[in-house]
């Protein structure tokens, strides 16, 4: 990240609501590769890349603060943010699909296909959940290399350790969140 960037991250944790929106602007397409790929293999998504983006910044900037010192970390907390959105939409869509408006009449076929959708990411969020409690660190890497798309060594210096043992903590994870997406029933996202 170059060091304009790094001045609007300090910029943006005090507070600096221009700075938050110039770190934005210029992180925009990072910010969309990272949408995309959590959005990746979602036959008809909940959202678009688009909505997700834009939801995720405002997320952020209605943060108290917003205190990411790298690149790596504030696309930590840009991806985190989008999983809060696609969990948040996927709760909606289920409310939907239990009566949660009074006259909900559709002629959409695809329905069905959203509501499935939404219970996987929801089954995927209380997987990592449960990761999260049983090892933090792992936890960390899923979000940074699949969620955030950050590689192997860019999450080994962020979190000041060796990139086999980053390796190792995917693994473990991979595995982990497997078994609690099959037990939950929701197996198919726990492949990635």
């Amino acid at each position: 990240m170059d060091e304009g960037c790094t001045q609007l991250l300090i910029a943006a944790g005090r507070g600096d609501a221009e700075a938050s929106g110039q770190l934005f602007t210029r992180l925009y397409e990072e910010l969309r590769h990272c949408a995309r790929r959590q959005l990746r293999g979602r036959a008809g998504s909940l959202v678009s890349t688009t909505v997700l983006v834009h939801e995720t910044y405002l997320k952020l900037i209605h943060a108290e603060r917003l205190e990411a010192g790298s690149r790596g970390h504030f696309m930590a907390l840009a991806a985190r943010a989008m999983r809060q959105v696609l969990v948040d939409d996927a709760r909606r869509v289920g409310a939907e699909k239990r009566g949660g408006h009074a006259l909900f009449v559709t002629l959409d076929e695809r329905l069905p296909d959203a509501a499935d959708e939404a219970l996987e990411v929801l089954a995927l969020d209380r997987a990592l959940t449960t990761l999260e409690a049983v090892d933090a660190r792992a936890a960390r890497v899923v979000h940074l290399h699949f969620f955030a798309g950050l590689t192997f060594p860019e999450i080994a210096t962020l979190e000041n350790l060796n990139e086999r043992t980053i390796k190792r903590d995917w693994q473990a994870a991979r595995g982990l969140l497997a078994a609690e997406m099959k037990a939950d029933g929701g197996g198919a996202a726990a492949s990635a």
